[in-house]
């Protein structure tokens, strides 16, 4: 199924912090179905401001237990949505509501046997507690260690629901907080979550333990200290997974799985969304895919626009194209022919694109 937006009422503006509040939704039961989610998947939001409509992507805090549909939006300084949100959102408001989407997830039921470690700092624990949640819920044989920065402990988000899951799953839930400002009165869990703080914590909390699963959500110098630390202590690639919000700027750490950009040719290019087609001609250096479905009236779905997210990931059924940048799709993905249309560009004088497949 496609990705869709609906109108969805707000059922609930909670304060989570001073600067984060999360935002309930109430899903009718004839969207049920739309909106069963993964953990740690995301909503994308929609919502005209001063004139201008606006698109954020939001991570689902909800444990799949939980049954309820919550994001949390922390206020950005000068952020013209996330302080929309937080200041003047309230409950029986509307919004628009793009189906749950997202990669950063994982598959677990009751016979899961495997040792989870997540590395959040900020915001970003909002789909590590979904994760964490229904982990501890689902699988028993299994275990979490989660290593969280913040500021101080006014900052922490979920703060009560984290420390009610620790006392509820103490054999199985490790919580170890990193304070960057406050005194935690050791050097261990003192300071940023950098290249040495995660050897040192691997030393002192993981060493000798078998580690299946490592997902990482934060800014973009912790995901790189963590995932790049960990390949070099020997864990697959593979097992090693993180969320990006924005276009990273250490691009040159980050593999490409791309294919490059031929001669210049002008192409005909075949769109197929629900069924429908909308055919355009689109040269191999100009405007992406994306763009110019938009112009041509097709309603293509996007989020993010800068590779970063799968919203608007489409399979080429015929043709070929280059991406400017991919941060989203794997290795496997894009050998099967699936490219990011917000960054995709034809290099094939035909070429057909299904969002359909």
């Amino acid at each position: 199924m496609n990705p869709t937006f609906n109108t969805l009422r707000v059922k609930e503006v909670r304060r989570e912090t001073e600067e984060c509040v999360s935002v309930l939704f109430d899903v009718t039961p004839e969207l049920q179905e739309q909106y069963i989610y993964k953990p740690g998947q995301y909503l994308t939001i929609k919502r005209e401001i001063n004139g201008e409509q606006l698109r954020r992507s939001y991570s689902i805090c909800a444990g799949l237990n939980d049954n309820e549909l919550r994001v949390a939006v922390k206020k950005v300084p000068e952020g013209r949505f996330s302080s929309f949100v937080n200041d003047t959102l309230k409950a029986g408001d509307t919004l628009e509501v793009m189906t749950p989407m997202g990669k950063f997830t994982t598959e677990v039921d009751a016979s899961t046997e495997k040792s989870f470690v997540f590395f959040a700092a900020g915001s970003g624990i909002t789909p590590v507690l979904s994760l964490v949640k229904t982990i501890l819920e689902t699988a028993p044989k299994s275990d979490v260690t989660l290593f969280y920065g913040n500021k101080g402990f006014d900052s922490i988000i979920f703060r009560e629901q984290l420390e009610e899951l620790k006392n509820k799953y103490m054999l199985r839930f490790r919580l170890v907080h990193i304070f960057s400002i406050e005194n935690l009165g050791n050097e261990l869990q003192n300071g940023f979550i950098l290249h040495e703080k995660v050897e040192k914590l691997h030393a002192a909390f993981l060493n000798g333990q078998t580690v299946d699963e490592v997902f990482i959500c934060g800014p973009e110098p912790m995901i790189f200290a963590v995932s790049e630390t960990f390949e070099k202590l020997g864990y697959p690639k593979e097992n090693i997974h993180f969320e990006l919000f924005t276009a990273p700027t250490q691009r040159e750490n980050v593999k490409l799985d791309i294919p490059q950009k031929q001669v210049q040719l002008n192409a005909n290019v075949k769109i197929i969304l629900d069924g429908e087609e909308t055919l355009l001609a689109l040269d191999t250096n100009g405007e992406s895919i994306l763009e110019a479905g938009h112009k041509a009236g097709a309603d293509l779905p996007f989020a993010c626009k800068g590779g970063v997210c799968c919203t608007c990931k489409a399979k080429i059924v015929e043709g070929s194209a280059s991406m400017d940048v991919n941060y989203a799709l794997e290795k496997d993905e894009v050998e099967a022919g699936y490219i990011l249309t917000c960054q995709a560009h034809p290099t094939s004088e035909k070429l057909v694109v299904s969002f359909d497949d």
